[in-house]
C-alpha cells in the first residue's frame, strides 16, 4: 500500500513502544512510525508523534499536537500505552523537507530509552548508527525529562487528572467524606 506517507510495512497496535523500534531497526527502516497514544488526555486530542528513521536509526522526531520537535517531542510521547503504531517505508529523498532539521534531531538511543525503557534495545541501536559531527548545540541537548518539567500545561494535566482518580477513588471506598472540600 502507497501513501503520501510512503508504502505501509506494518500497523499495530502495541503496549510497548519497543516493539516498534525493534522492528524499525531489524529492517532497517527508512522512513518513519507513527505513533498514535490511546490515552490522548494529556496531548492535543488530535496529535500523535512521528520518528523518522535512517536505516532503521531513529533521527528525528516530531508531535503534530504540540509543534514540539526533538527531545521536547519524546517527552509529548512518554505516555502510558497502548499505542497504534504504523511504520511507513519512504525514500530519504520525499521527505527533504524535514530532513536534515535541527530542531526535530535525537540522538539514537533516545526513543528505546525514554519510550520504551529499553536500555538493551537503546545500546544496540546506538551500537548500529553510524557517526554523527557533533557541534556546541548537541553536547548538551534537552533531555526528554528536562523538556517534559519545562511543560507547566502538561504538569498541571497530570495533578488534576491524579486528584479526579483519588477522589473517584475515595468514593469507591466510602471515605468520600473524609476528603476536604
Amino acid at each position: 500500500m502507497t501513501s503520501p506517507h510512503g508504502e505501509l510495512v506494518r500497523s499495530r497496535v502495541v503496549s510497548d513502544p519497543s516493539t516498534a523500534l525493534a522492528t524499525a531497526l531489524e529492517r532497517d527502516l527508512t522512513g518513519h512510525a507513527v505513533f498514535k497514544p490511546q490515552d490522548s488526555l494529556l496531548l492535543d486530542a488530535d496529535g500523535y508523534g512521528v520518528l523518522t528513521f535512517e536505516d532503521g536509526i531513529p533521527v528525528q522526531a516530531h508531535h503534530t499536537g504540540t509543534g514540539r520537535g526533538g527531545p521536547a517531542a519524546v517527552a509529548d510521547l512518554a505516555v502510558p500505552g497502548p499505542y497504534s503504531v504504523e511504520l511507513y517505508r519512504q525514500p530519504v529523498d520525499e521527505r527533504e523537507t524535514t530532513h536534515g532539521a535541527d530542531d526535530r534531531t535525537i540522538p539514537p538511543g533516545m526513543p528505546a530509552e525514554r519510550l520504551a525503557g529499553d536500555p538493551q534495545l537503546a545500546a544496540r541501536t546506538r551500537a548500529r548508527a553510524p557517526e554523527r559531527p557533533t557541534s556546541d548545540t548537541e553536547t548538551t541537548p534537552t533531555s526528554a525529562v528536562e523538556a517534559f518539567l519545562e511543560d507547566e500545561e502538561k504538569i498541571a494535566a497530570i495533578r488534576k487528572q491524579a486528584k479526579r482518580e483519588a477522589e473517584r477513588r475515595a468514593e469507591e471506598w466510602g471515605l468520600g467524606d473524609q476528603l476536604d472540600p
